[in-house]
């Protein structure tokens, strides 16, 4: 189980560091109903995701996919990108290096 708290990350979404190591962090995001957001970004690091359960509209960059559970994708450092829930469910991203800013 992890030490990490879980923190809300926007209206029905909350996040919850997993593992934590300065070159890679691994963090679940539970997304609670329809709708809720995970809002356009971009950051430095490289982010891998895997949708543990539900269902997800993704924008990355210019490409739009909808995603469910099993499916799996990485978004390179620096691309806009975020994600709308279409079925309540669980993310689970990596990233390297670590976010300092979920710490």
């Amino acid at each position: 189980m992890s030490a990490f708290p879980v923190v809300e990350a926007g209206e029905g979404v909350s996040r919850q560091v997993l593992a934590d190591h300065p070159d890679m962090m691994v963090v679940a995001f539970t997304f609670g109903g329809e709708g809720a957001e995970g809002a356009p970004h971009s950051h430095p690091h490289v982010q891998s995701t895997y949708v543990k359960s539900g269902r997800f509209r993704f924008t990355i960059g210019d490409d739009v996919r909808e995603v469910g559970p099993g499916d799996s994708f990485v978004i390179p450092s620096g691309v806009t990108h975020g994600c709308v829930c279409l079925e309540p469910g669980v993310l689970v991203d990596g990233f390297t290096p670590r976010r300092e800013d979920f710490l």
